[in-house]
């Protein structure tokens, strides 16, 4: 028999204000269930940690969130749309979701054949912004997460770091309401790493709601205010960062942990 989800969350005496929420959501592929009963929320300024093994459902899990992938069931709402319901996409402005909601991928996933500050104003464009104000505002992004210097440069001529903080400013574009972060840091070098964490730490400092998938444990830990525990497509445990990562109180949770600390 299944155990319930540990959930270490204090008990909240304001109403939620959710920018994501997600009810009861499954995914299969090929009859293999990657998501299983999923319940999550996130609310508005907050940042959620989602950690787990590889192959877990993390990555299929954001995915749903903006419909890149489409859940078999569950519920997915986000700025108080309900934009996804039992296999149906409900969404009645599948453009607004974008804007509303920003997405950070592994891989980078620029445009080879536009330079950095195109790749910004392509988003904005697309969007229906005006040329002038999609420059501006790509220059302005550019400077905050330190690659403006590189505006004129061919994703072949950055470096990963590089190249996944001009895939973070395309991201903020929009002014998306929450930032998805689907292991930003996985194809990525140390020091390019701690680049990309840096400008993840001013973005948390801002108060932008974020919601990632992540094996920098130590950065959970510090940015978090909610850490979830995935594994085989379920949330196993869940709370406050010092609590899932400190004092986690299902074995399983333990058992992930003390394998990273020996992979450490």
């Amino acid at each position: 028999m299944t155990e319930p989800v540990t959930t270490t969350k204090a008990t909240a005496s304001a109403p939620s204000d959710a920018v994501v929420r997600i009810s009861g959501l499954s995914k299969s592929f090929d009859g293999r269930r990657v998501l299983d009963d999923v319940h999550l929320e996130v609310d508005r300024g907050r940042i959620v940690s989602v950690i787990g093994q590889s192959g877990g459902g993390k990555t299929t899990l954001m995915r749903c969130v903006n419909l890149l992938e489409q859940p078999d069931r569950g519920t997915v709402e986000v700025d108080g749309e309900v934009v996804h319901q039992d296999g149906r996409t409900v969404c009645r402005d599948l453009a607004r979701l974008r804007r509303t909601v920003g997405m950070v991928f592994q891989r980078f996933h620029l445009f080879p054949h536009l330079t950095a500050v195109e790749n910004v104003v392509l988003a904005q464009r697309t969007a229906g912004f005006p040329e002038q104000e999609a420059l501006e505002r790509a220059v302005v992004l550019l400077r905050r997460v330190r690659v403006a210097h590189r505006a004129l440069a061919l994703p072949e001529q950055l470096s990963g770091g590089e190249q996944q903080r001009v895939a973070i400013a395309r991201a903020l574009a929009l002014r998306p309401e929450v930032l998805l972060f689907d292991e930003p840091t996985s194809s990525l070098d140390p020091e390019a790493t701690r680049e990309v964490l840096g400008v993840m730490r001013e973005l948390a400092a801002d108060g932008m709601t974020m919601l990632l998938v992540t094996h920098e444990l130590p950065f959970a830990r510090e940015v978090s205010d909610h850490v979830v525990f995935v594994d085989g497509g379920r949330i196993v445990e869940e709370g406050r960062p010092e609590d899932v990562l400190d004092a986690p109180a299902r074995a399983r949770t333990r058992e992930f942990l003390a394998s990273y600390r020996t992979a450490s």
